[in-house]
């Protein structure tokens, strides 16, 4: 595993944006460098603390998903490597952590799928058994499995800014109605392949994040990352059990001590202890080699 990656300094390209998590380059003007770096966000805020060999962990599940579920909808990864586009000196920087891809016209939204009750949907669901304005039935307890997958999709909130969720008609009001329903179809049959997929592997996908563009044509395509312990809540399926919330191999152990150590939920961030950082390293690793086996 390489030394862990905070921040990447690429002088040989013009930065773009550093987001939460990923530092974006352009390479030329029709496409970009996408860096995946260690860094990790829990509740909008950056932890000062990286997540050691965390990047290449999204980069390597990110390019398995976005191979297998191909046939869903196209992603924008190109067959172009990093190390290509970047000056000699920097290709540590990118090695196994980075993805040259089209340069798209992102869609201002999230596209989130949750297949059990967890997480805001566990709360909303106790406040008025429905989620994001979709009535659910009585009598469900914490991470219940859905009859169906819901969809809910959030609006993509500025660094620092929390995502906040909306009900589909706001979502078609800000991109239109059939582009709307073309999300909504293309989340769930991207996230009911990958769960049947992963109960397969032992892992149960409790919820994702799916975001998207559109290319010159028009066209849909899905970018950023691909099904990852960072955009997914992921649960052993031997240990799952209706009632309390089952350990994860996601961001949710790193939410789980930040709910517990009296931070605000305010930046900056408080910094993780180093048993923390090990163990959030050591999950997101267990859930690579499951899934990728």
């Amino acid at each position: 595993m390489s030394a862990p990656l905070f921040e990447s300094h690429i002088a040989s390209l013009p930065l773009v944006h550093r987001g939460k998590v990923r530092d974006i380059y352009a390479v030329g003007d029709d496409k970009l460098l996408i860096v995946t770096t260690d860094r990790l966000s829990a509740f909008d805020v950056v932890m000062p603390i990286p997540i050691p060999g965390k990047g290449e962990v999204l980069t390597r599940v990110s390019a398995f998903w976005f191979d297998k579920l191909k046939t869903i909808v196209p992603s924008q990864a190109l067959d172009i490597a990093p190390e290509s586009v970047v000056a000699d000196s920097e290709r540590d920087q990118v090695a196994g952590r980075a993805i040259v891809v089209k340069k798209l016209k992102a869609l201002p939204v999230e596209a989130i799928v949750r297949g059990y009750l967890a997480g805001s949907g566990w709360k909303e669901y106790q406040a008025g058994q429905s989620v994001c304005g979709i009535p659910l039935p009585a009598g469900l307890v914490q991470a219940s499995r859905l009859p169906e997958p819901i969809f809910t999709p959030s609006t993509k909130a500025a660094l620092g800014a929390h995502d906040e969720n909306i009900a589909f008609e706001q979502m078609a009001t800000l991109i239109g109605q059939d582009l709307a329903t073309q999300v909504r179809d293309v989340s769930l049959a991207l996230y009911k392949s990958a769960a049947e997929y992963a109960l397969t592997h032992g892992i149960i996908i409790a919820d994702t994040k799916f975001e998207f563009g559109l290319d010159e044509a028009g066209k849909l395509v899905w970018i950023d990352e691909a099904l990852t312990p960072d955009s997914s809540r992921f649960w052993p399926a031997d240990q799952y059990q209706p009632g309390s919330s089952p350990p994860s191999f996601d961001k949710q152990f790193v939410r789980d001590w930040l709910e517990g150590s009296g931070w605000n939920k305010q930046a900056p961030g408080p910094a993780l202890p180093a048993e923390i950082v090990a163990k959030t390293s050591e999950k997101y690793r267990e859930v690579m080699t499951r899934l990728l086996a």
